[in-house]
């Protein structure tokens, strides 16, 4: 049973394995017939073929192009909003 996992450019990945700090996920920066992949903990950039990827791939966590990761970017905590205090008193 040979499951194939949709992935694409600028992609967050989880590997099987971790890389040496620690960190599983990995951004795809580049496809062909080797893929270059960048830590996303330390950003050391890997060259690897597309079946050892493959292999290895364990399953995708963002995509690209997916509005909701555009609408998370663009989230601001209220907490964190600017309000001007309008109890201060001007001297």
């Amino acid at each position: 049973m040979n499951k194939e996992i949709a992935y694409g450019l600028a992609d967050t990945v989880l590997m099987k394995k971790p890389h040496a700090c620690k960190t599983n996920d990995w951004e795809v920066l580049r496809l062909g017939a080797d893929i270059r992949l960048k830590c996303m903990g330390c950003g050391h950039i890997v060259m690897m073929p597309r079946s050892k990827f493959a292999h290895n791939l364990k399953k995708v966590l963002t995509k690209a192009n997916d509005p909701v990761n555009i609408k998370n970017t663009l989230y601001v905590p209220k907490k964190e909003i600017a309000r001007p205090d309008i109890n201060q008193e001007n001297n």
